[in-house]
């Protein structure tokens, strides 16, 4: 085996365990919300008790990291390397911690909303409601074609079409619009164009890093960065994780979705 193939081989195993580790996280933060919620916690306490928790994760990798050394006996220039290259790591990651300690708002609420969403009860017959019961107000069609075609118009966020992963990734975009509410449908291609130009720079710099071409996508992971349908399901990541997380649990490979998460998360929000 080339020692290309085995740096190939050992990064890619390093993903799927960063992989799982997201996967666990997430089925934890979510007991968590609820066990908060059945103690009488309100939402907004909710998220930052998790999101301090979180943070101080952070921070105990920032320790670590602070008061590692460089191998015994290294040459001066070695250690001048070494500690400069921990310094640049700590710093990066004292930034991650400021942010993961204010951010994630709206998850403990969206994780509230997920158990109603999942279940939601069969419409009743249409002789089971009376005659004289005014009808109630139909839910705003959401057109898929039209969402895709409105995430099309953003090409600084997406990639070419011959560089994406899927020609048709109906199915991801399928699974991000379950997870708009028929309250939210009405205006949500106006809410989708505002999020996009809101992120714009983070959106550059997701398809930059770890879109088609990029160093990550070349062993196989990120698929879902560059599709045009990916900014509806960052945009549903944002506003209701929960919701978004359980259909595709159902139907979709959710390494897809951890992949995704990783390169949205905490270490690319150092811009918000």
């Amino acid at each position: 085996m080339s020692t290309e193939q085995h740096d190939a081989d050992a990064y890619g195993q390093e993903l799927a365990r960063i992989s799982h580790h997201q996967h666990e996280a997430t089925s934890a933060r979510f007991t968590v919300f609820q066990a908060l919620a059945a103690a009488g916690i309100g939402h907004e306490q909710a998220d930052d008790i998790v999101a301090k928790l979180e943070a101080g994760a952070v921070a105990g990798a920032h320790t670590w990291i602070s008061e590692s050394s460089p191998p015994h006996k290294s040459e001066p220039r070695f250690e001048d390397g070494w500690f400069a290259g921990v310094r640049d790591v700590a710093s990066y990651l004292l930034r991650i911690a400021d942010t993961t300690a204010h951010a994630g708002r709206g998850r403990a609420a969206s994780s509230a909303m997920l158990p109603a969403h999942v279940r939601q009860p069969a419409s009743p017959a249409p002789e089971a409601t009376a005659a004289d019961e005014p009808a109630p107000d139909p839910v705003p069609p959401l057109e898929a074609k039209d969402v895709l075609a409105a995430a099309e118009r953003f090409p600084w966020a997406v990639a070419a079409p011959g560089t994406r992963h899927w020609p048709d990734g109906s199915d991801f975009l399928d699974a991000a619009l379950s997870a708009v509410g028929n309250e939210e449908r009405a205006g949500y291609i106006e809410r989708l164009e505002a999020f996009v130009e809101k992120h714009r720079d983070r959106l550059e710099e997701l398809l930059r890093a770890y879109g088609p071409g990029s160093t990550p996508a070349s062993h196989g992971r990120y698929a879902l960065v560059g599709q045009p349908e990916t900014l509806v399901i960052l945009e549903r990541m944002e506003a209701a994780p929960f919701l978004l997380r359980s259909p595709w649990e159902e139907e979709l490979e959710t390494v897809f979705l951890d992949d995704l998460e990783f390169a949205w998360g905490p270490r690319n929000r150092l811009s918000r």
